[in-house]
């Protein structure tokens, strides 16, 4: 505590007040900003002190009748502030002191482990739960701190725990801990985790029975930009290098790694992904490493293999790598260098091996230098770096997705749709995506609900879609772009006829040159040119 300028009121009395004494006893000067602790010891000496600005001039004085006023009016504000933190907030928040005898007791710990606060305050917190699920006993007892720790706190409870030790001139003189339930977290995750097995289990199932052998079946578009991506991507996925995809959000970069996984490993290979921007903080270490059985509670009783050991033989595929904690990263970095680790609660070391695919739609580069994510993990991340193209970026991909998304809404909704007009194909091509596919996808499946007698109608965009009208714009061969609308084959057969006319001219017009860079035989480029309506 500090004696401070300008000077409360109500902590000096002014010289015209101060008493008799003051004029005829021993007095000393102290000047402003000394501390308090000083003032007291003088008062021992003298009966008044005279508080002096920094230009010397009196400003009041000092007794230990006026400090231990002051003093006492601000213990009450302290205590009547903490009161009401304490029984404002909801977490469960247990205060000791040297005894182990409960201080406070919040509302939040009432209804974790039903215990009132009359019941329990003042008396030693060991009369209610054994010593060694008492985290704060070890701060009290060793001055150590928590935080974020995982914790056995009954066989159906599971808190995250923050516990620290209250220290006073050096001295440890009680602790206190943080508790918050993540039981219900962790009964979700799991469920998610057994809902994304078995989701990937099928979309396997549904590939080895496609006609279909190409991994990148999935991702849609004929671009330049798409075409170099995926070309990139094909030569990566001969190596194990580790892998970073860089792109936008919804921009399609699991269906790169998945892509990446089918082609570099055996079909029986698992593939295991996990979004560290979906995961607290708390669960992270769990969901890596998994856990042994009592580890803690409120799990698997037998407990659970991690994400790593899932992706042995295989793939993992870490989504958002830029939301991972500072914490976990060293610890990640560990097991990339290592391939050995240790579940969570567990003695006994597992060795793994597995190939990394780690994708964000941040610069790592900036949060590196920022001091948000490790240099040396974002090297061995960064092997191999694939930039995923946003749609803003293949603006002649949009008409084979939007015919694509109408055809999937179309079934799934039981809605034929016979035409898109063309405004609303316009409109669609100038808008700039920020959402990229997803957001595609998401605008056309609004378009497929509101149809009416199977119209697309521009009526019917998003407000921050803006409406275009106007003349019909020209295709790249130079002549008019054919009207949108008509049925959905019709339509389907106008963008063929355009892709052709593009890349017969890319080609210079050789029919051979033409047929190799579109992956098909020249006699099949024949028939579609006939088919089409195109002479050259």
């Amino acid at each position: 505590m500090m004696l401070q300028t300008p000077l409360k009121v109500d902590f000096f009395m002014s010289r015209s007040e101060a008493p008799d004494e003051l004029d005829g006893g021993p007095v000393l000067s102290i000047r402003a900003g000394r501390p308090l602790e000083e003032a007291l010891a003088l008062l021992g000496d003298y009966p008044f002190l005279l508080v002096e600005d920094e230009h010397g001039g009196k400003i009041g004085h000092l007794s230990y009748e006026t400090v231990a006023v002051n003093m006492l009016d601000a213990f009450k504000r302290k205590c009547a502030y903490l009161e009401t933190i304490l029984g404002t907030i909801n977490e469960s928040c247990t205060v000791i002191d040297e005894k182990a005898r409960v201080v406070h007791w919040t509302r939040g710990a009432e209804d974790i482990f039903s215990l009132k606060e009359e019941d329990i305050i003042g008396k030693p917190i060991t009369d209610f739960f054994r010593s060694d699920q008492l985290e704060i006993l070890n701060s009290l007892k060793t001055g150590s701190s928590v935080l974020h720790q995982q914790h056995h706190a009954r066989e159906d409870l599971v808190v995250l725990i923050n516990s620290n030790p209250v220290r006073l001139e050096g001295k440890t003189i009680g602790a206190v801990v943080a508790e918050t339930d993540i039981t219900s977290q962790i009964r979700l995750n799991n469920e998610l985790h057994s809902t994304s097995e078995k989701l990937f289990r099928l979309e396997e199932q549904i590939r080895k029975t496609s006609p279909s052998a190409d991994p990148f079946s999935y991702i849609k578009g004929n671009s330049r930009e798409l075409k170099r991506t995926i070309d990139l991507t094909t030569k990566a996925a001969r190596t194990n290098a580790s892998i970073l995809i860089n792109g936008e959000s919804g921009t399609g970069k699991e269906l790169f790694a998945k892509a990446v996984h089918h082609l570099r490993e055996e079909d029986d290979a698992p593939f295991i992904a996990i979004n560290c921007g979906a995961i607290s903080e708390s669960l992270f270490e769990s969901e890596i490493f998994g856990y042994e059985k009592g580890a803690f509670s409120g799990a698997d009783a037998k407990g659970k293999k991690g994400k790593v050991e899932l992706a042995k033989g295989g793939t993992l595929f870490l989504d958002e790598i830029g939301e991972m904690p500072l914490e976990m990263q060293v610890k990640f970095l560990r097991l990339l260098q290592e391939k050995r680790f240790f579940r969570v609660g567990g003695t006994k070391e597992i060795e793994v091996d597995f190939r990394v695919v780690a994708a964000t739609n941040r610069n790592l580069k900036e949060l590196v230098d920022e001091g948000k994510f490790r240099e040396d993990l974002y090297y061995r991340l960064n092997v191999v770096n694939i930039r995923i193209p946003p749609l803003r970026d293949r603006i002649e991909d949009i008409l084979e997705l939007t015919h694509y998304f109408l055809y999937e809404f179309s079934m799934k909704y039981n809605r034929p749709i016979h035409g898109v007009s063309q405004e609303v194909m316009q409109s669609l091509l100038k808008h700039s995506w920020p959402g990229n596919i997803r957001e595609l996808r998401n605008v056309i499946e609004r378009l497929v609900i509101f149809s009416d007698n199977g119209d697309i109608r521009s009526e019917d965009l998003p407000p921050e879609i803006e409406r275009v009208t106007g003349p019909v714009q020209q295709g790249e061969s130079g002549e008019p772009a054919r009207a949108a609308g008509g049925t959905l084959t019709e339509q389907l057969q106008e963008y063929e006829r355009s892709i052709l006319l593009r890349e017969l001219k890319n080609a210079g017009g050789n029919k051979q040159l033409c047929a190799a860079n579109l992956g098909i035989t020249r006699a099949t480029l024949y028939n579609r040119m006939n088919k089409l309506g195109i002479s050259l």
